[in-house]
């Protein structure tokens, strides 16, 4: 195989995915899907733009997606929905790059896990925080041992959302982002820690916050913030910080036994590493390792460019030096903040986070459907705010998405 065929679930946030297919030798995009007529038609419009549409399909169903000669799918539907698609993707005998999240609930993960092993396909995991340069030059100096054994990192994803709500969500009420819990949105906070150190979590603690009134009016029904206290397998303890408090930041840290090191807070969060070493310090700006990665800036941080760059690497049996992200990682990063909900329905109490690379541990999870999501949870469905979700009516969702609307109006006009 001298090119890997792409087909592109979801034609919003699978833009980056697009574009990543326009420039990239070894990849040839093959199909968009999405329900939405104006979402495709903004992808004819972007293909046009740059070289023409060719031969690529766009199509508005999964099943005419699953038909098309792809031998790989970006899935970028609904975070919520992400499990059963990768599953019938994998049993149709094509790989899978899943964005975030990977999973609803537990039993979703066994499903999920034992759909890869039996396929022999490849599954990636699209965390592209793990992919910032600085989180990589991190990552490396890590493993080199400069910074000896793990003690403690932190990770924050803080993203207030509120100006960007009508865009996102359209004023639905079902809309998986009004419907998330608190720790849900985790695995920006948590993977690049686990990324760079290499450490699996053992068990976690979870916290919700408060939910704030200023976004309640917006429709969202779950707490501010999520925050998970994880001790990793190794004794070392991971604080992980993510939701909408009054700021955008991304920032981590890492602790060790010979010295420390962390990403820029206010400067160039996505490049600048300041490390520790005896107490001197060093400020370094990796350059990207892939010079195309620097044609995708735009796309966080050109960080969307190497998640779909070793996914296809793996699929063409190159060596990748470890740094996709399978399905076992996948989950090492996102469970926390599921089992994290759990812990506050538990007061606060550790819950254990499974290793879903041990049949043995999932068995004990294979009917477990605790998630927020009724069609999943069943009878283990519980609410998106542990003290019972906010009455919103219909109004709210109704003005949201007028505001949406009247954006995409002006946005027609110019």
């Amino acid at each position: 195989m001298d090119k890997v065929k792409i087909g592109v679930f979801g034609g919003g946030r699978g833009i980056s995915m697009v574009e990543f297919c326009t420039t990239y030798k070894e990849a040839e995009l093959t199909a968009i899907c999405d329900m939405d007529d104006g979402v495709l038609e903004e992808c004819r419009r972007f293909l046009k733009k740059h070289g023409g549409v060719g031969n690529v399909k766009l199509v508005k169903t999964f099943e005419e997606l699953l038909e098309c000669p792809v031998d790989a799918v970006v899935l970028a539907n609904y975070a919520f929905e992400h499990a059963p698609y990768a599953i019938r993707c994998l049993d149709a005998g094509k790989h899978v790059l899943s964005d975030i999240s990977p999973v609803q609930c537990l039993a979703e993960a066994v499903q999920l896990v034992e759909a890869v092993e039996r396929s022999g396909k490849v599954y990636a995991f699209g965390e592209n925080c793990c992919y910032f340069p600085g989180v990589m030059e991190m990552r490396r100096r890590f493993r080199s041992g400069k910074y000896g054994k793990f003690l403690y990192g932190e990770g924050e994803y803080v993203h207030d959302c509120a100006k960007i709500w009508p865009e996102i969500t359209r004023g639905e009420r079902d809309h998986w982002r009004n419907k998330m819990y608190a720790t849900y949105y985790c695995t920006h906070s948590i993977g690049p820690i686990l990324y760079i150190t290499g450490e699996r979590p053992k068990r976690v603690v979870g916290y919700e916050l408060l939910p704030s009134p200023r976004l309640t009016a917006l429709g969202y029904l779950k707490g501010t913030a999520g925050i998970e206290m994880i001790e990793t397998e190794s004794g070392g303890v991971i604080r992980s910080l993510h939701g909408d408090l009054h700021k955008y930041g991304l920032w981590y840290s890492v602790y060790g036994t010979e010295g420390m090191a962390e990403t820029d807070r206010k400067g160039d969060t996505y490049r600048t590493v300041n490390e520790w070493i005896d107490e001197e310090l060093n400020c370094c700006q990796p350059g990207q390792s892939i010079e195309d990665a620097n044609k995708m800036q735009e796309t966080h941080g050109g960080a969307d460019y190497y998640e779909m760059h070793y996914f296809i690497d793996r699929i063409l049996g190159k060596d990748d030096g470890g740094q996709m992200i399978d399905v076992y990682s996948a989950l090492d990063m996102f469970l926390p903040g599921l089992l994290a909900y759990k812990s506050v329905f538990l007061g606060n109490l550790p819950v254990d986070v499974p290793d879903f690379r041990k049949k043995e541990e999932r068995d004990k999870y294979r009917n477990d459907t605790f998630c927020v999501d009724p069609k999943v949870g069943g009878a283990m469905c519980v609410p998106s705010y542990s003290k019972g979700n906010p009455d919103i009516p219909d109004s709210v969702y109704e003005k949201v998405r007028e505001m949406w609307l009247e954006k995409k109006r002006q946005k027609e006009k110019e």
